[in-house]
């Protein structure tokens, strides 16, 4: 026989019975109060980002040398900034004989501020000549191997962000083959930037 608390408990639902394991709650209507509750969530945030901000993220892409929306989605995607563009050896178009990218390319680099300018090597070209040859680039390494495994790849990529002290989210990829889009996913980039889009000579 339930004893008078027992009685209360079961009248008021203040105290959990034995073997409640404190789970989410069952009764009817939980999914349209949840539902509703987010939607009055969302109504009480702005609709509007304030101007002055607007204006700082502005003069933020141009010193990373890109456009504004450009630059918006990747830093409403990550709630971060950029601090590092990560490009492939493909799109700053170290291609041909030689380790140094074309004049258009470096002189896009060069208005870059306040943000690292990496790059992955490809194969047979060598991260240290293709450093050497472009003093706008801070910090170069060897790309993936298009035979890598998904793991291998992962982890050469995010081993190379994390040697340059930096946050994988808060890193761009910029590269020009279907193979180094893969690269932001996997190592959980901010985001991934087609070459032609950064560099619109291209």
């Amino acid at each position: 026989m339930a004893t008078d608390r027992e009685k209360t408990v079961g009248k008021t639902g203040g105290l959990a019975g034995i073997g409640h394991n404190q789970g989410p709650a069952m009764d009817r209507g939980v999914t349209w109060r949840t539902y509703q509750w987010k939607k009055a969530r969302q109504e009480l945030m702005p609709k509007t980002i304030p101007l002055f901000v607007v204006k700082m993220r502005v003069r933020r892409a141009a010193e990373l040398g890109m456009d504004y929306a450009t630059y918006a989605k990747c830093r409403q995607a990550t709630g971060h900034d950029i601090l590092a563009l990560l490009f492939s050896s493909n799109a700053l178009r170290v291609i041909g004989p030689g380790a140094e990218m074309p004049d258009a390319e470096a002189r896009a680099l060069e208005q870059v501020r306040a943000a690292k300018k990496l790059t992955l090597v490809h194969r047979p070209k060598e991260p240290g000549a293709v450093l050497q040859a472009n003093p706008v680039l801070d910090a170069a390494g060897a790309a993936p191997r298009f035979t890598d495994s998904w793991a291998q790849m992962r982890d050469q990529v995010r081993g190379f962000i994390r040697a340059q002290a930096l946050p994988a989210r808060q890193v761009l990829i910029i590269g020009d083959a279907p193979l180094e889009a893969e690269w932001s996913t996997a190592a959980q980039a901010c985001g991934y930037l087609p070459s032609a889009e950064y560099f619109t000579h291209q």
